[in-house]
């Protein structure tokens, strides 16, 4: 019985990993689409986010089977329930991705009103915070997280200098205003990508203290 038990997390830390590459597939997915105007892309995207959706049902039976028929304790315990928070937000993951994916397919061949240059390095700052979020959680390392928690002003930083830019852009033309829009969206929807992987470090320090707050020096 407890060789089954061991088997069951185990497979979970495969699956939530099997999860996480899927968010940061469709990430990485949605801002080539965006760069290279790629329609077709875009809509494999929204087919895509559709496993994500199946994964996380997957995953949350699991947690829960384990959670009524083992009745796992302590650091066991806080594991699945961490598991289980952690699927929601690699399922927004996959719910942002699309939505950029959506605005790419609205932007369609349009020409971008301004070069791309800290959109795609916010993307890349947030797959790494995913990446590193997830590794966060096969190490049980909390130095690491607190460092990926860190990230999260640079991007929210980065996010601000793409509002203000493109507000003063508005400001002078206005018929730029509906691209603009959209280049603001997916800012913030990158914004709040990192913020997911944010609280997947959050949740990863919760499994392995116990506690839902770091404890810095």
């Amino acid at each position: 019985m407890r060789e089954k038990y061991i088997e069951q997390l185990e497979d979970l830390n495969e699956e939530i990993l099997n999860m996480g590459s899927m968010a940061e597939k469709i990430l990485d997915m949605s801002i080539n689409a965006l760069i290279n105007h790629d329609l077709n892309l875009a809509h494999e995207i929204i087919e895509f986010e559709k496993e994500i959706d199946k994964k996380e049902a997957e995953i949350d039976e699991k947690c829960l089977e384990i959670i009524a028929l083992q009745q796992p304790l302590a650091g066991d315990l806080r594991r699945v329930a961490a598991i289980i928070k952690m699927i929601s937000d690699l399922e927004r993951i996959g719910d942002l991705s699309e939505n950029i994916a959506e605005i790419v397919i609205r932007i369609g061949n349009e020409k971008f009103i301004k070069p791309l240059i800290d959109i795609p390095k916010m993307a890349e700052i947030t797959k790494d915070m995913i990446k590193s979020s997830l590794d966060c959680f096969v190490k049980e390392d909390i130095n690491l997280a607190y460092k990926v928690i860190t990230m999260d002003d640079i991007v929210d930083d980065l996010y601000r200098d793409i509002y203000l830019e493109l507000l003063y852009m508005i400001s002078k033309d206005s018929e730029i205003i509906n691209q603009a829009i959209e280049l603001l969206f997916i800012g913030r929807y990158l914004e709040r990508i990192a913020d997911h992987a944010t609280n997947i470090c959050e949740y990863v320090n919760y499994m392995v203290t116990g506690n839902t707050k770091f404890k810095t020096k």
